[in-house]
């Protein structure tokens, strides 16, 4: 059947090029009405819903206060010089840690800023490193957005807003009509992005004073899921719930797919004066590294710091690893190794570590993660759950 078979249909007795000759009116009157045709238009959500746009610009003639005056939590050894003021490790360590980890740690995850005010609002601006303000899994508000928790007249702490990153600089009103009183907030900087400036305003005459950094963190080292992966907010991470529940700072040292029990890192993980050292990097590791590097990355925080707990924690288990046979055995292993090198250090007469075992760190209903290996707000829930006994244990409370 030749290739004009159609045309020849219609026009059984003209020539080929007449045929298309013919036809060039038809094709250009349907090409012209196909143009014509309306085209569907997306509705604009945050006008069905408002409480789904962004959030409102801020107020003009405000008193800005820049963290950088008193400092935030979760930026290590601070005397340090580094590149950027809000990365989290000091400059020093480009070209001692991998490219990778040096890039991560220029993310400000776990970052937080103290403040005392009374004003009846909170406004933001600051700007982030990178145009990407989110994931395909994971939201602007988590990747890029600043996240605001204040303690009630009982002392705990409490949500109260987040911000909705529409651009890299970000100047916005995060909430008004506050109740009124002079009280304590938390404000957690971005996960997966990293922060150039940072200030908080508030109306002039507001009363505001910054509070500095606390010592001895709870320090975390560990993988994308401790660096945040895929929090809805910054305060969801549970290295962020469990600095609320404890009442105590914490340091994330996550690095996203680059959490290796490295040396080099632990040359800076010796460096700080810490309440506790959570080593979860599991998730990033086989088992024949977990075999290779556990014990000594623990013989060095040891001989630095002879009476720090330490606590080693198991990977958690991919949420659909009881379908997928080589995930569940890549697991079964990593937990194995594990529990060999654990059993070596306490035979070799380390003190003060502890364990957590993974297999439910998300639950055990499979309903945990975002896309089985990243926690959910959920899922980090139900981590921070499960390390806040082991970590009671640990610091004595």
């Amino acid at each position: 059947m030749d290739a004009d078979f159609p045309e020849r249909l219609l026009f059984p007795f003209q020539p080929t090029h007449m045929r298309s000759l013919i036809l060039l009116p038809f094709l250009a009157c349907a090409a012209l009405a196909q143009n014509a045709a309306p085209k569907a238009k997306s509705p604009d959500i945050s006008k069905l819903d408002p409480a789904m746009g962004g959030n409102k610009a801020a107020a003009p003639e405000l008193d800005w206060h820049d963290v950088t005056a008193w400092g935030v939590e979760g930026r290590i050894l601070p005397e340090q010089e580094r590149k950027r003021w809000f990365d989290r490790l000091p400059a020093s360590a480009e070209g001692k840690v991998t490219p990778a980890v040096w890039s991560l740690s220029r993310d400000s995850a776990g970052m937080m800023a103290r403040f005392k005010t009374d004003s009846a609002s909170i406004h933001v601006h600051y700007k982030v490193m990178k145009d990407k303000l989110g994931m395909p899994h994971m939201p602007a508000t988590g990747v890029s957005g600043a996240d605001l928790y204040a303690r009630d007249t009982g002392g705990k702490w409490k949500w109260v807003q987040v911000t909705r990153p529409a651009a890299q600089e970000i100047k916005v009103e995060m909430i008004q009509g506050l109740a009124p009183g002079l009280r304590e907030y938390a404000l957690y900087l971005p996960l997966y992005n990293g922060t150039e400036s940072f200030q908080i305003g508030v109306p002039k005459g507001a009363k505001f004073e910054g509070l500095a950094p606390r010592a001895k963190p709870v320090v975390f080292y560990g993988t994308s899921i401790t660096h945040g992966a895929c929090a809805s907010r910054p305060g969801m991470v549970h290295t962020a719930i469990l600095g609320r529940w404890l009442d105590m700072p914490v340091v994330n040292l996550g690095f996203s797919g680059n959490g290796r029990m490295d040396k080099e890192v632990g040359d800076y993980l010796v460096q700080l004066d810490a309440a506790a050292y959570v080593i979860d990097c599991l998730p990033n590791m086989q088992p024949a590294q977990v075999a290779e590097k556990c014990v000594p990355l623990v013989r060095q925080l040891r001989a630095a710091k002879p009476g720090t707990p330490i606590i080693l924690v198991e990977d958690r288990r991919f949420t659909n690893d009881w379908i997928t046979p080589a995930k569940h055995k890549f697991h079964t292993d990593n937990h194995a190794a594990l529990r060999a090198a654990h059993e070596t250090l306490v035979a070799e007469g380390v003190k003060n570590l502890h364990y957590i075992k993974g297999d439910t760190l998300y639950g055990d209903d499979t309903e945990g993660a975002t896309d089985a290996s990243h926690a959910s707000d959920l899922g980090f829930m139900r981590q921070a759950e499960a390390f806040l006994p082991v970590l009671r244990k640990a610091l004595g409370k």
